[in-house]
């Protein structure tokens, strides 16, 4: 049976790009999260007047990776000791957010949160925020690193980073 876990960790083609290599992932959907209005559009997020969060919506198989380590792979791919920034990403709309789809969720986040600060030299800034309305963003933005990242000069100086990061800490975890 698949779950489903629900994150922002800054420009939702770089998240998206970490956990797309992993075992046990089922799909990843780029989308936004978090806001005051319907329907939004990617250029209206980004305004940051909306209140969404770019985000990424993971369906994995529990059996094959766990919701704690998909959290132990978000604070280690982004820094989530900005509040409201990724490197050169700046505004509510990139800030680092977990958003639990219940309270066993919402517990192993407050977990990982104590797990990832020991890594972190400085306070850990990401929220824990209610479930929302989830907003899939539009379909050029789905697999963009697949599709064309290499070709975004922005992607190629904060995708790779990412990646060496995951195959570093967590090879056990990349798919086959």
């Amino acid at each position: 049976m698949s779950a489903t876990a629900t994150l922002a960790g800054g420009c939702f083609w770089c998240t998206e790009a970490v956990y797309q290599n992993l075992a046990g992932v089922e799909a990843v959907e780029s989308g936004y999260i978090g806001g005051s209005k319907a329907n939004p559009t990617y250029e209206e997020v980004c305004s940051g007047s909306t209140g969404h969060a770019e985000a990424i919506r993971i369906t994995y198989d529990p059996a094959v990776i766990g919701y704690g380590d998909l959290l132990d792979i978000f604070f280690a791919t982004h820094d989530p000791t900005t509040l409201n920034r990724q490197g050169n990403d700046v505004g509510t709309q990139y800030r680092s957010a977990i958003f639990p789809h219940d309270a066993g969720q919402e517990a192993e986040a407050r977990a990982a949160i104590e797990r990832a600060q020991a890594d972190w030299p400085s306070p850990i800034v990401t929220t824990i925020e209610p479930l929302a309305t989830w907003h899939p963003a539009e379909d050029y933005h789905q697999k963009y690193w697949e599709r064309v990242g290499d070709r975004n000069p922005y992607c190629m100086a904060v995708i790779p980073p990412k990646l060496q990061k995951l195959r570093k800490g967590f090879a056990e975890r990349l798919r086959a």
